[in-house]
């Protein structure tokens, strides 16, 4: 049996998620690229957060080279089983941010601070005279 044909599931190549033992899924196979870390030219760690997901749109955002994507073919080790990959997540709408208030808020205290600062400022001679 061709190494390139094994069919693994998600839980099984989620394990292999550190950088001494790095598995990612991109377009329905399986890559073993944990030689490859230190040589990819964007780092270890864009490849060590592919892990643990279907990596196919991070790999095809970043648009690799043809012979990039012909060298990956050197790491496949087989194929993903594509119905254990985890559902794709709804994201649920949730109520607008509403910023609890704060110091910097309006409030009337912004208002009558100033103009009790106003008053003193004005005052405060007319007491200074008069002692």
């Amino acid at each position: 049996m061709d190494s390139n044909s094994k069919v693994y599931s998600f839980d099984e190549v989620a394990k292999h998620n550190h950088q001494k033992d790095c598995w990612l899924i991109i377009s329905g196979y399986v890559y073993d690229v944990t030689s490859f870390l230190p040589d990819h030219p964007g780092g270890d760690e864009l490849l060590l957060l592919a892990v643990e997901k279907d990596a196919t749109f991070d790999f095809k955002s970043v648009g690799h080279s043809e012979l990039a994507q012909e060298k990956m073919k050197m790491y496949r080790i087989g194929k993903i089983d594509m119905s254990t990959l985890p559902k794709k997540q709804n994201y649920v709408e949730s109520t607008p941010y509403q910023p609890t208030p704060s110091l910097f808020s309006f409030s009337p205290i912004h208002v009558l601070l100033p103009i009790l600062l106003l008053a003193l400022a004005f005052a405060f001679p007319y007491f200074k005279l008069k002692a």
